[in-house]
């Protein structure tokens, strides 16, 4: 029983009091006085007695009641059951709440089974734009936006150019910026932006050079950094500046890369990572204040369709893919993890998960631990369904609640309300629709 119940219960029966310092000396003093009278009858004595101890545990009642005496007992605890059924279970009470575990929720199907960019926006829905549709090489204009209140689709302004292999990325202001992509004739140099407001989408100026495949991350000044997949070389890199809607080279990358991770670090350098046909072991950094790339600690080992998440603590996790050997042959799946420290560059060893995959997703949540869902062995032969979460404080994973469907390729946003939505990717050849939710707080 806690202080509030109790001071219910007392308050009911002896009603609201407030206790004299001296009453104690008063009742003791009267005491003394009608001991020292004559007696006529022990009886009477006896009577006084017993009043007077009445009212010395009615005044300790209300004294604890009201707080100004405490019982070691009363500290919001629950009072032990002296029952023995209760001395022999140590389970909740049958009316105790009993917190569900994290689960997987369906979702509404997207508009189009095509979806390749997700981004959130300042208002907590989901924009989804391009992709390629049943032909190959044929990349779409269409975009739709998801609302979680709802769990419903519902197509937007459709986008000026076909984007397909291309980036997505909010802006301070709340707009999105789509640069690039893939086409039968190449990279493309085209970027537009999407205006959450009016849902309608306009041209803005044309890259250096076209970039499909590439990787884009947005900077803490404001400013986008797209970089590899180019039409020349793949290591070129180059700024977008939305106050003017212009683009400017900025210095290569050290090794050309295909499918690395990109990861924006606390101090506002950039992390890339991996990546290559082979499985790269190297990481680089980009400085924004001087435009150029250096060379930071190597991985333990090289890999592509990996994952790269940043922790709390601002370091960074790396985990899963795989990697071939020099010739581009036998492929291994990695189930090992590593942690970057930005501080002094280097990489430590993390514990492994629990399923080697690949072309997973890993995202970052509130309470700090990493949800990895999804993926497939190396060639997508098998693709899973199950779910992992990394907790950095002991470098260990724990198994989740398996997703409602299998996926691969699919991608993963955090929403607003702590929840992961999950959309997209592949089970075989044809692209999946269907999207779920992840409830990390399930039943609280």
């Amino acid at each position: 029983m806690n202080d509030e119940r109790l001071f219910q219960r007392l308050s009911t029966h002896a009603g609201p009091a407030e206790v004299d310092p001296g009453f104690e000396d008063r009742l003791y003093a009267l005491l003394q006085l009608e001991m020292r009278r004559p007696q006529r009858s022990a009886r009477p004595a006896l009577l006084l007695v017993a009043a007077l101890v009445a009212i010395l545990v009615i005044s300790a009642v209300v004294a604890v009641g009201s707080g100004l005496i405490e019982l070691p007992w009363v500290d919001g605890s629950p009072t032990p059951d002296p029952s023995p059924a209760a001395s022999e279970s140590s389970g909740p009470s049958p009316t105790a709440p009993v917190s569900s575990a994290p689960t997987w929720t369906v979702t509404g199907e997207m508009i189009e089974a095509t979806g390749e960019t997700f981004t959130l926006l300042l208002d907590g829905t989901v924009l989804v734009t391009g992709g390629y549709g049943p032909i190959p090489d044929s990349p779409l204009t269409s975009a739709q936006l998801y609302d979680p209140s709802s769990g419903t689709w519902t197509a937007t302004g459709e986008m000026i150019g076909f984007h397909g292999g291309h980036t997505a990325t909010r802006l301070l202001d709340g707009r999105v910026l789509v640069a690039g992509g893939g086409s039968a004739s190449g990279p493309l140099t085209s970027a537009e932006l999407y205006d959450p407001d009016s849902g309608t989408w306009t041209a803005t100026g044309d890259m250096v050079e076209g970039h499909g495949g590439h990787i884009a991350v947005l900077l803490l000044d404001g400013r986008v950094l797209v970089a590899g997949g180019g039409s020349g070389s793949s290591s070129s890199a180059e700024l977008y500046d939305p106050d003017s809607g212009t683009w400017t080279a900025t210095g290569n990358v050290i090794e050309l890369r295909a499918d690395p991770t990109i990861t924006l670090l606390g101090d506002g350098r950039v992390l890339v990572t991996g990546g290559q046909f082979f499985g790269l072991g190297t990481a680089e950094l980009y400085d924004p204040s001087s435009g150029t790339w250096t060379a930071t600690g190597s991985l333990a080992e090289g890999r592509i369709g990996h994952t790269a998440a940043l922790l709390a603590d601002g370091r960074v996790l790396v985990a899963g893919g795989y990697t071939n050997d020099s010739s581009g042959n036998l492929a291994t799946m990695l189930v090992s993890a590593e942690l970057y420290d930005p501080i002094n560059g280097t990489w430590t060893a993390t514990g492994n998960m629990i399923e080697a995959r690949n072309d997973h997703t890993a995202t970052s949540l509130p309470d700090g631990t990493v949800l990895v869902a999804g993926g497939s062995d190396y060639g997508g032969g098998t693709h899973f369904a199950s779910a992992e979460l990394y907790d950095p404080g002991n470098g260990t994973w724990t198994a989740a609640a398996s997703m409602t469907e299998a996926r691969s390729g699919h991608t993963a946003t955090l929403l607003l309300n702590g929840r992961v939505l999950v959309a997209g990717g592949y089970t075989s050849i044809e692209g999946l629709a269907s999207a779920e939710l992840y409830d990390p707080a399930s039943g609280t």
